[in-house]
């Protein structure tokens, strides 16, 4: 008993982070952009609006992280507690390191984790989850250049456009229900990755789960959200009204077409792509020289591999303990952050024997 108290607290705990973080961000274009002034009313829309993409379209989604990765037969709650604190911990240490994860990817490979200990993992659906999570940004981007040369186009026919001039109430209005579709969408699909375990294991009705789950990510957005608002806000700027409208409505309509397929996938991946296309559009594929494509990939691999690793090295912990695993793991982490700095030295000797004119 006192166990699946836990397992539920952490639940609800990393759904009020998932509002803070992802669902906030939702409306960092709107309030950037100055059509949602006040800060406190910007996150009651994002509020609103997850917790109805969490109540009405998350169905599907739950079922997919509850019972479509691994078999619910071994769905148990030290399971789910693993499952929740491999993924929980590491959005925590990344966090605190300033690197930026992929709730839904996190979630995914803390499952995959607990899968592979048990070797009970269903790979032909895990695979169509990870082709997703390559299509929808790769459309995100196609979708969001191709709209950006539209705007490019209309915008030097009408030159009051990218102020807004006459049409500005009504590009405005556009732009707030975007952001209000894709903070929907987050509800849609991110709310699964902390209750679905439960409802998995059956420790939650999974209309209860959702309900509950939504709750907490829309008061994890009221309450923590500020910050990630703000920083959101300011980092996108740049983009015109209608700019903002293409990126926020092209994640928000992908993220909810993949949520009614019951698919996993990361919502701030889909609008990092619709900005750099929009990016692309409208600078030209110089803007990729900004190692961009880089960090994004890394976000990619890193995400469901540490996770996965937690979660995997957990269950030769706790449950079905394994020196020898554990040391492997180890090991592996060991070589790999020596190998990075061993590099990163070699680098630094040769940029010091070139500056210096030395050499053998």
């Amino acid at each position: 008993m006192l166990l699946t108290f836990i397992a539920i607290v952490i639940a609800l705990f990393f759904a009020m982070n998932i509002g803070a973080s992802g669902a906030a961000a939702t409306m960092g274009a709107v309030y950037g952009a100055g059509a949602v002034r006040q800060k406190t009313l910007a996150l009651l829309l994002v509020a609103l609006a997850v917790f109805l993409g969490a109540v009405l379209g998350s169905g599907e989604v739950v079922k997919t992280i509850g019972s479509g990765i691994i078999p619910t037969d071994i769905l148990n709650v030290p399971i789910v507690l693993i499952i929740l604190v491999g993924a929980t911990s590491t959005l925590f240490i990344a966090n605190l390191l300033g690197i930026p994860l992929s709730t839904s990817e996190v979630t995914v490979g803390s499952i995959v984790g607990v899968g592979i200990a048990f070797q009970a993992l269903y790979v032909s659906n895990l695979l169509y989850i990870v082709s997703f999570w390559i299509i929808v940004p790769v459309v995100a981007f196609s979708v969001a250049y191709v709209s950006g040369k539209g705007i490019l186009w209309f915008e030097r026919r009408y030159p009051d456009l990218k102020k807004g001039g006459k049409w500005r109430k009504a590009l405005i209005a556009l732009l707030i229900f975007t952001g209000c579709l894709e903070a929907f969408s987050a509800g849609m699909n991110n709310v699964a990755n902390a209750i679905g375990p439960l409802v998995g294991a059956g420790l939650l009705d999974a209309t209860q789960a959702i309900w509950l789950g939504g709750a907490f990510v829309a008061l994890g957005a009221v309450l923590l959200g500020g910050r990630v608002l703000e920083t959101n806000g300011k980092r996108i700027t740049s983009l015109s009204l209608l700019q903002g409208s293409v990126v926020s409505g092209t994640g928000g309509t992908l993220v909810v077409l993949a949520s009614l397929l019951g698919i996993p996938v990361p919502l701030t991946q889909a609008t990092t792509s619709a900005i750099l296309g929009v990016g692309t559009a409208e600078n030209g594929f110089r803007l990729w020289q900004k190692n961009v494509i880089v960090q994004i990939i890394k976000v990619w691999i890193v995400s469901p591999i540490l996770s996965l690793v937690v979660s995997y090295t957990l269950v030769h912990i706790i449950l079905e303990p394994n020196p020898y695993v554990v040391i492997v793991v180890l090991s592996v982490f060991v070589g790999t952050f020596g190998t990075l700095s061993l590099l990163k030295t070699i680098r630094q000797d040769k940029k010091s024997i070139h500056e210096q004119g030395g050499g053998i």
